[in-house]
């Protein structure tokens, strides 16, 4: 085998230095030198005043967005720059961003302890048995899949709301008797650690630059969303387009979701396919493809009250509304496989190896679904599930209405 040429002689231009709130003091000679032979700086309007006796070149601060500065790196290329960020650039930091133009050969990165690592010793946990998440420009909702009984979460603030935004959710959660501890500018003389219960939090006049450590501690009555696939129905709002209970564990087990996969969902509805898909690991994505514009509604209210804001929602008909979308990995077809055209046009789209899974209830679908069977291969099942009802004084079983499940696999 072949081994890869060497890049030892690629020139290491564009210097991401990891500052904390300690400033210079804190960094090594070598960051010192790179900031201050730099001749371009970049970082927010706080690490260049940290860095400041240090900067001899010309300072630009993030614009909002941060992306609108990527060109000016970019004019820069071969030529000493050097970006400033907190802590380590590559946890939740700035790095990603910058590697997507500039090869990781071309980069000397020289990192601080992170947020969570400084919060995790702060608190003496240990950072593998910690959930981190960051809340730094996204929604709120996205801690809600992290809260089960007894997790420890880390949370980057966006600002000096968050704590008691967090807080608030917690207690409306029926997790009011977590503890918030809310660890302000960890690092420097500024650094502050206060404690409050989530339902009486009363911290007040918090610095934005905080992170938050939560104990979780539910109450009985707590909602909690299951680790498994099949979450009970009364979770989602819906108008009786909604994927049952059993039927949607069997259907996202047969979707086989796997790491950075997308998922189409056709025919949206209550958006719990997608949701549950979502919920199985965050580097998952999924697009919903609703008609109706209420339909379409409800299942945005749904991701967001299950903890799943990122699930990116289409409305329009299929196939037409299907139109410039990211190829997916994975789709399902829970309606609309009857109308014109949306067959051939999701496995025109489905990438090779992925998956097709068409839910049919109606007569007229499943003789559809059993045509597709004869073509194109796969498997095709009839489930059914009956729940125990009452029958006079006692009780028998009620089926409900059986669905024929096509899933298939595209070479």
């Amino acid at each position: 085998m072949n081994a890869e040429p060497a890049t030892c002689n690629v020139q290491r231009w564009l210097s991401i230095v990891g500052i904390g709130e300690d400033g210079v003091e804190g960094l090594s000679a070598v960051a010192r030198r790179l900031i201050t032979s730099a001749e371009l700086v970049v970082g927010g309007a706080r690490h260049l005043e940290l860095a400041g006796d240090l900067i001899r070149g010309r300072r630009l601060a993030w614009p909002s967005p941060m992306s609108d500065a990527f060109s000016e790196v970019k004019r820069h290329r071969g030529r000493a720059v050097a970006v400033l960020a907190s802590g380590d650039p590559f946890h939740f930091g700035v790095g990603k961003q910058l590697t997507e133009f500039v090869p990781a050969e071309e980069i000397v990165c020289l990192p601080q302890p992170s947020a969570f690592s400084l919060a995790a010793a702060r608190m003496g946990w240990s950072l593998q048995d910690v959930a981190p998440v960051t809340l730094h420009g996204r929604a709120l909702q996205g801690i809600i899949r992290h809260l089960q009984p007894g997790a420890r979460i880390l949370v980057l603030s966006w600002d000096d709301t968050t704590p008691a935004k967090l807080a608030k959710l917690l207690d409306a959660h029926r997790m009011g008797q977590s503890r918030i501890t809310v660890l302000e500018a960890m690092g420097g003389p500024r650094e502050r650690i206060r404690r409050a219960r989530a339902a009486n939090f009363d911290i007040e006049e918090i610095i934005p630059l905080n992170t938050i450590a939560i104990e979780v501690i539910a109450e009985p009555e707590a909602a909690i969303i299951a680790l498994a696939s099949g979450l009970d129905d009364a979770l989602f709002e819906n108008d009786g387009q909604l994927t049952k209970r059993e039927i949607r564990a069997v259907t996202l087990s047969s979707l086989e979701p796997r790491h950075g996969e997308l998922l189409w969902d056709v025919g949206l509805g209550a958006g719990s396919i997608a949701i549950e898909w979502l919920l199985r690991h965050p580097s998952l994505g999924a697009i919903g493809v609703e008609a109706r514009n209420d339909r379409a509604d409800r299942a945005a209210r749904n991701a967001a009250a299950l903890g799943v804001p990122e699930l990116r929602i289409v409305q329009g008909r299929a196939p037409e509304a299907l139109a410039g979308l990211a190829r997916p990995d994975a789709v399902f077809v829970g309606g609309g496989m009857m109308d014109e055209g949306v067959f051939e046009a999701v496995w025109a789209a489905l990438k090779p190896g992925g998956r097709l899974v068409a839910n049919a209830v109606s007569l007229e679908t499943e003789a559809r679904l059993a045509d597709y069977f004869q073509r194109f291969g796969g498997d095709l099942a009839r489930l059914q599930v009956a729940r125990a009802d009452k029958v006079g004084t006692m009780f028998g079983w009620r089926p409900s209405m059986p669905v024929t499940q096509w899933r298939v696999r595209k070479p």
